[in-house]
């Protein structure tokens, strides 16, 4: 009997060591520090905690499996992680290689949109910038030269004006991009959407100083009432164990 309760405790206290270790997935791997410190700070927002991983690959955000779903759409909506750029350094390294013209041309266009679009993402309430650039050029010989122009797409979160930021960002972007200053709207187009705002329904429990969503609170108590089972279960263990009941008679008595 003492032995079958023994194993019975052993497997409780397993259980109850598991429970309080969730099955943790990986949210996004090869990450930068800046993006994967934003990714946990938005998350933590949302008690929903984060693990980070350093490897060789980068940096490796985990959340438990049950988060996962919730994880995505709240990082969506935030605009993270922040998609990679390159740099005209990058992208005009040496190779070793011969370009053509029109290559080097391309190249430079996407650099130059990358090179913008990295300088919009950084203005407070930007979820995402993207920038669209057309460089003049001559088509054909004897033609006229087709003027430069530029699209910009701003997705921006509500703490963001767009008439009063729009006048700094279409300065920014014509000072930046050959062939656009003192250009009209239609050859320097400004589009701003508003970024949809994710509403997190989970409820949130208050228990003293720590707040909790109800997944997490339904968590604690199942933990706290297998603890308590635990602490009986020993308890009665030890009331009803051999020898017990002879405790304290006289030596003469016993036997």
């Amino acid at each position: 009997m003492k032995t079958l309760l023994l194993k019975w405790l052993a497997t409780l206290s397993l259980v109850l060591l598991l429970a309080g270790c969730g099955d943790k997935t990986v949210l996004y791997s090869g990450l930068a520090e800046n993006d994967a410190n934003d990714i946990i700070a938005e998350l933590n927002q949302h008690q929903i905690a984060a693990d980070k991983v350093i490897d060789k690959a980068g940096i490796s955000v985990s959340v438990d499996a049950r988060y996962i779903e919730r994880s995505v759409k709240i990082l969506d909506s935030a605009g993270l992680p922040r998609k990679a750029r390159t740099n005209l350094g990058e992208v005009f390294q040496k190779s070793g290689v011969i370009s053509s013209p029109m290559e080097e041309r391309a190249r430079y266009i996407y650099a130059l949109s990358q090179e913008v679009e990295s300088t919009l993402a950084q203005i407070d309430g930007v979820v995402v910038a993207r920038v669209h650039v057309v460089l003049p050029e001559r088509l054909a010989p004897g033609e006229p030269v087709q003027p430069a122009s530029a699209s910009v797409f701003i997705k921006y979160h509500n703490n963001l004006d767009p008439d009063s930021i729009e006048p700094r960002i279409r300065q920014m972007v014509a000072t930046s991009i050959p062939g656009l200053a003192g250009k009209s709207d239609k050859d320097l187009a400004i589009v701003f959407v508003p970024a949809q705002t994710y509403e997190d329904r989970v409820e949130v429990v208050q228990m003293g100083p720590f707040q909790l969503s109800t997944d997490e609170y339904s968590t604690v108590k199942w933990i706290f009432s297998l603890l308590a089972i635990v602490l009986l279960a020993a308890f009665a263990l030890l009331l009803f164990r051999p020898g017990r009941k002879n405790k304290g008679k006289p030596a003469n008595e016993l036997g």
